[in-house]
């Protein structure tokens, strides 16, 4: 039965020493993965391969982690903070406007230039030495701030507690980013990967309110989405079922919707579970 136009749903808490201790956690495995390609004998030909993420090389996108990792200090150093923030998780979540893509293109541009070039001697070591600066920031950062701290940032303020969560977020997407682009596995923290999981899954009920479509990505998340006749007991009519990678693939534009069905990394089965014009959520 129809019912009245569905409410969105409310950003969901996560616990701050949780989302701490899988920050510290997934920033080592990174930080593990990235110094095993700097060691390598092959660095400056791992270093110069390509990634999924248009023209960047893998080097561009070790710069771009360090730079995700420094945004919490370098805002906070640099730029007032409002009286209260403004955004929630949710309101994070969206696509990338093509000026801000930009700018964020320019900043790795400008620290390649600062860097030797991984050919050159110290070169990977250099690089190296960069992502740990960015830890050792970060670290300290979160040591200093309150968690209800707001972070100002071009589309809103958030609290340091939840901009924490955007980092797990961001870690996760780039921890296989890395291991597509080289080959090599990247150790992915359980509470990093189930917060990412369940901010994109929230995002996607956010962006598609309603009852009628159940999303499983166990074991994170279970999601109800889509506008129409509500699923109340016994077996949901509309069902999209896939892991948690798989998820973040589809809901970051790493993969597409007829690819995870093709691989069968997806199932969908009812009139309403194609969710492709729904996806991505964040790019």
């Amino acid at each position: 039965m129809l019912g009245a136009m569905p409410r969105k749903p409310r950003a969901r808490t996560y616990d701050p020493a949780k989302v701490r201790g899988a920050l510290t956690a997934q920033v080592g495995a990174v930080r593990e993965a990235v110094a095993a390609l700097c060691a390598d004998a092959e660095a400056p030909r791992l270093l110069a391969a390509p990634t999924r993420l248009g023209s960047w090389s893998v080097r561009e996108l070790i710069v771009h982690i360090a730079l995700a990792l420094d945004a919490l200090p370098r805002v906070l150093a640099v730029r007032p903070a409002p009286a209260e923030p403004e955004l929630d998780l949710l309101g994070y979540v969206r696509p990338v406007p093509g000026d801000l893509a930009e700018a964020t293109a320019a900043r790795v541009a400008a620290e390649l230039e600062t860097l030797p070039a991984p050919s050159e001697e110290g070169g990977p070591r250099a690089l190296l030495a960069r992502l740990d600066g960015a830890a050792e920031r970060l670290a300290q950062a979160v040591a200093e701030a309150g968690g209800a701290t707001p972070v100002p940032l071009p589309i809103g303020a958030l609290t340091v507690d939840d901009f924490l969560v955007t980092r797990l977020l961001e870690l996760v997407v780039h921890a296989d980013d890395l291991a597509d682009a080289t080959g090599r596995a990247v150790r992915l923290d359980r509470q990093a990967l189930a917060a990412a999981t369940r901010l994109l899954a929230d995002a996607l009920a956010a962006k598609a309110p309603g009852g009628s479509v159940e999303v499983r990505i166990p074991p994170y998340a279970v999601v109800q989405c889509v506008q129409g006749p509500r699923h109340t007991r016994g077996t949901p009519p509309n069902v999209v079922e896939t892991d948690s990678l798989t998820w973040i693939r589809l809901a970051t534009g790493r993969t597409t919707w007829p690819a995870a069905l093709d691989s069968a990394a997806l199932t969908a089965s009812g009139e309403r579970a194609d969710l492709s014009d729904q996806l991505p959520l964040l790019t």
